[in-house]
Order: C-alpha cells, then structure tokens, then sequence
C-alpha cells in the first residue's frame, strides 16, 4: 500500500483495516500524532487528509491510500512555521505539551474553512479537543492571531 505523508510516498505492508495512527507511529516512525483514547474523542490523534482534520484513531490504512496526509511533522518546519504555530509560540498556549499537535492541526484546518472566526466559532470547533492543561483562553486567542497572520500573508 502506498501512502503519501509529509510530501514523502511510503510504502507499508499492513491489513487495510489497521487504524492509519499506528500505521503512521509504529511503520513510519511519526510520532507527532499521539494515541489518547482509541475511540476518536480526545483529538490526540489528529492529522489532516486532504485538508480536512481526521482522526486517524478510526481511521483505516486503506481509506488513506490515495490522499495527502500531514501531519505536525508537515505542517511546517523550524525555519518556516505555520501561522498556527508561530502564534501558538506568541501566546505560549503549550504547558504540559501532550495535546498541542491536536489543538495545532485542529485550528490550521479550521482556519482553511474560516478565515475570521468568533469566539464561538472557535470554541464549538475546538471542543472536541481535550487539554488537560485548560489552556483554553492562550489557544482562542492564538487562533485570533494566527487568522489575522493568515489575511495578511
């Protein structure tokens, strides 16, 4: 099965049916994307397909093939990070750490669907995502910024 993943193909040889988190942890060695809870309600394992955040918990391999799969590896690089990140560093949202992958790859395709989101917009589309941390007020406001990033570039 080939899978492209970061603008890099991989070839892997696993069942169709297995989840792609651990296709991307265990065959590929990318550990950005983190197991939470298994059942695609924590947000740990969040990545994009297409654009579009996923959880890969529940996602099968099979339904991957053929697709862009970033992941926080992808989304940017030391030299050049993404309007999300940068903000998230602006803001110090990360304490703890664990979930910021999620809450980063969360708000970047959100902020592709909505260029100018309100507290509320951002709040119903990040509930999903649990951080323990309750960094919830550093990561509205880093989503405002990085909008803003985002209609200027």
């Amino acid at each position: 099965m080939e899978l492209r993943v970061n603008d890099t193909i991989h070839q892997v040889d696993v069942e169709p049916d297995m989840p792609l988190l651990w296709v991307l942890r265990d065959e590929l060695g990318i550990t950005g994307v983190k197991y939470g809870c298994g059942i695609a309600r924590c947000g740990a394992c969040t990545v994009h397909v297409d654009g579009m955040a996923v959880r890969a918990c529940q996602m099968p391999v099979a339904d991957a093939e053929g697709t862009e799969i970033i992941t926080i590896e992808g989304l940017g690089t030391p030299d050049a990070l993404h309007a999300v990140q940068a903000a998230w560093i602006e803001h110090q949202v990360a304490q703890c750490g664990y979930c910021q992958s999620v809450q980063i790859m969360q708000a970047a395709s959100f902020l592709e669907i909505n260029s100018e989101p309100t507290d509320e917009d951002i709040d119903r589309a990040m509930s999903a995502n649990l951080c323990r941390c309750g960094t919830y007020p550093r990561i509205r406001a880093a989503i405002h910024s990085a909008a803003e990033k985002l209609r200027s570039a």
